[in-house]
């Protein structure tokens, strides 16, 4: 085939390309902030930068901050300064390594400047548009009660430090998340204000300094050596905070959490909790109800009320169902609002008129933005291109813009002019690609329509058409329809595969009744559907359908097992981070709650470890120990049993068809750079060499020769 030169034909190129994500606009809609991640000088992580773009499109994006540790989180204030978290050390202090902290870029320009640090570190920053900067900061168990909440969580952890001491006591079933260790300290939220006069500050601030640097004239600026300090919010709330989703009234009076209700059995709900900042109380606004739960969400411009998520939690036999309400703050009151909306949409902000909220939802391989009318209900579609948008935001004149992405772009920030789309000077461009995205569907034998999309190598045709490899995605609630750095197909595209991205049952996107179609039968209509939609694409004069191999991870390693052991119709197989044995994965995970509540019958009818007998392909095995959602302990017995009891024996010399990469340090995903590029050039080592017949070229950094 003839294959243009693209970043896709180098990995290398690949993995330093640079990525854009997150958004923030300043108050009075001037200004827009983002996020670009790029490599290191060692090139062995990525460290993000804050750029700032211009909403009307004339200026170029300009970068405003650089460290070596790099910056996350960026937010403005009422004012229009720029806070964001970094670990970057204070060019006027000394000491230890530095931990995350809290920096700010005044409105009217400037270095970066440190507002306040702390032992523990600080997880996020929060804004109101009228008032109030907040953070999310971990706090020790033993400082929730103290007068001085910040000096004593400082003390408790001097205490474990010197004494070398990791040891860490549950009273809560969740002990881990994602790849980390929950506990000992756990999150709260604190206001940021000023500190009183009679409190010294670290370092004694000369006068003359202070009266250099501020100047009451300019919007926007900040005593850059005014003291700070943190004044803690959610006392008595421990671990129990799910601060990720927290939500900052718009006058910085209070803030909409959530709140972890324990149940019986180690299950848990969540309530909706407001937190008042001037009393530093905390009250329940809806409480934890048995089978249901609750998300914040914004809050009204006027304060009073909250476009909010619930619904009820999965059974073996009912997926979860999820609603968009109006809640009044006054009562507790939840009023349903779109009933007529069957898709699974995240409310982002209100808008200014405070009549409205901008929504995002999956919905037929994309995700667009929608206009939700909170008094009628009535949902109206913004965007209508490919794209998936992963974030919006409202202008005061009621302009929108967003972040967007699919698989003929990674992410960019966007206007949406009406029907129009605009593409604003980006920090990065749209790398080229070495194919062509299409879309495919077929129908399921009940008559259901399924649908992907396939990514086509160049010159793809009747007389030169190109090996198919079937990708499923994880979730398994969840949809092929948007970018992803870790999941591209284009790398594959450049060695010559089509790469088929269907969304069988279970996927988003497609109303309530294509999740509860799969729901309890993931080893039933989620496979048939994958195999139809495979069949249908095969049968493209395009495709060379006669050694098709198959891939996914999570929920979709889950199905690569599955079909290992039910079809040999591939010509080989990888699974990552994938599940293999129910009964032992649901209580090792780090949400074992939740799948001792929606599991069901999947544990005896559904589980891929059964039959492994049946298995007649060659598999690549992929896992990092650090991947606390599917515990290292899946890939280690798939490891074995493959080896012990599958079906596929080995060569005359002892040599086992199948592999195993292991990622000691890596989670669920394979995040470093380096280890990204390892994970590419084995998988397709492994693909090629059984699609193709070549020898596998592996990366020298493995040892191996």
């Amino acid at each position: 085939m003839n294959r243009p030169a693209t970043p896709f034909h180098d990995l290398p190129h690949v993995i330093a390309y640079p990525r854009v994500n997150g958004l923030a606009l300043s108050p009075e809609g001037r200004r827009l902030a983002t996020i670009v991640s790029t490599l290191d000088a060692k090139k062995t992580r990525y460290a993000n930068a804050v750029w700032e773009l211009d909403p009307s499109g004339q200026a170029p994006a300009r970068r405003i901050t650089r460290s070596a540790k790099g910056e996350s989180g960026a937010a403005f204030d009422a004012e229009g300064n720029l806070y964001f978290i970094s670990a970057r050390p204070d060019p006027d202090a000394d000491g230890d390594d530095p931990v995350a902290a809290l920096w700010m870029v005044p409105a009217a320009g400037g270095e970066a400047r440190l507002v306040i640090s702390r032992p523990g570190g600080i997880q996020a920053v929060l804004t109101g548009r009228d008032g109030g900067v907040f953070v999310v900061a971990p706090l020790m168990p033993v400082a929730e009660a103290s007068d001085d909440p910040e000096k004593a969580d400082a003390e408790a952890r001097r205490q474990r430090k010197e004494k070398k001491v990791a040891a860490i006591l549950h009273t809560d079933a969740a002990v881990r998340y994602w790849d980390a260790d929950l506990g000992p300290d756990a999150p709260h939220l604190f206001v940021l204000e000023d500190a009183p006069f009679t409190e010294p500050s670290e370092e004694d601030a000369d006068p003359a300094d202070a009266e250099a640097t501020a100047d009451p004239t300019l919007p926007g600026t900040v005593d850059a050596v005014a003291p700070k300090r943190l004044r803690l919010l959610t006392k008595g709330l421990g671990s129990h905070l799910s601060a990720q989703g927290a939500h900052v009234a718009p006058d910085g009076s209070f803030l909409l959490v959530g709140r972890r209700v324990p149940i019986a059995r180690g299950d848990r709900l969540t309530a909706l909790v407001k937190v008042d900042v001037a009393t530093g109380t905390w009250s329940d606004v809806v409480p934890g109800r048995d089978g249901t739960d609750h998300a914040p969400g914004p809050i009204s411009p006027d304060g009073t009320r909250a476009l909010v998520v619930f619904g009820r939690t999965g059974t073996a036999a009912t997926a979860p169902a999820h609603e968009l309400g109006v809640l009044e703050l006054a009562t507790g009151t939840i009023t349903p609002t779109a009933d007529a909306f069957d898709q699974w949409a995240t409310p982002l902000c209100w808008y200014p008129t405070g009549d409205a909220v901008l929504l995002q939802a999956d919905q037929d391989g994309r995700g667009p933005l929608f206009r939700l009318d909170v008094t009628s209900g009535a949902v109206t579609q913004l965007t209508h291109d490919d794209a998936t948008y992963s974030g919006g935001v409202v202008a005061p004149d009621g302009t929108v813009y967003g972040v967007r992405s699919s698989y003929a772009y990674p992410g960019e920030v966007v206007r949406v002019d009406g029907e129009e789309v605009v593409r604003l000077p980006n920090p990065v461009d749209r790398p080229e690609l070495p194919g062509t995205l299409v879309e495919v569907e077929t129908t399921a034998a009940d008559g259901v329509r399924i649908r992907g999309w396939l990514a086509l190598p160049h010159g793809a045709s009747a007389e030169e058409p190109a090996p198919l490899l079937l990708w499923i995605h994880g979730g398994p609630i969840g949809s092929w329809n948007a970018w992803s750095w870790r999941w591209t197909p284009w790398n594959m595209v450049a060695e010559g595969y089509a790469v088929l991205m269907p969304d069988p049952a279970l996927s988003t996107g497609y109303g309530q009744e294509f999740i509860q179609r799969g729901w309890g039968r993931w080893g039933d209509e989620p496979y048939t559907d994958l195999l139809a939609i495979t069949d249908a694409v095969e049968a493209r004069d395009d495709i060379d359908g006669s050694k098709t191999v198959a891939m996914g991870g999570s929920f979709g390693g889950y199905m690569a097992n599955w079909i290992a052991g039910h079809t040999d119709r591939f010509a080989a197989i990888v699974t990552h981070a994938s599940l293999w044995a129910l009964d032992q994965f649901g209580p090792t995970t780090d949400a074992p709650y939740y799948w001792a509540r929606e599991m069901g019958g999947l544990v005896d009818g559904h589980s891929p470890h059964t039959s492994v007998g049946e298995i007649r392909t060659p598999m690549l095995v992929i896992h990092g120990d650090k991947d606390y959602r599917v515990p290292i302990g899946e890939g280690l017995r798939l490891w074995w049993e493959l080896l012990s009891q599958s079906g596929l024996p080995a060569d005359e010399a002892g040599q086992s068809p199948h592999r195993f990469l292991y990622f000691p340090d890596e989670n669920h995903w394979i995040l470093t750079p380096q280890h990204a590029q390892v994970w590419y050039e084995v998988v397709l080592g492994f693909i090629g060499e059984h699609v193709h017949g070549r020898t596998p070229a592996l990366p020298p950094t493995l040892g191996l020769g």
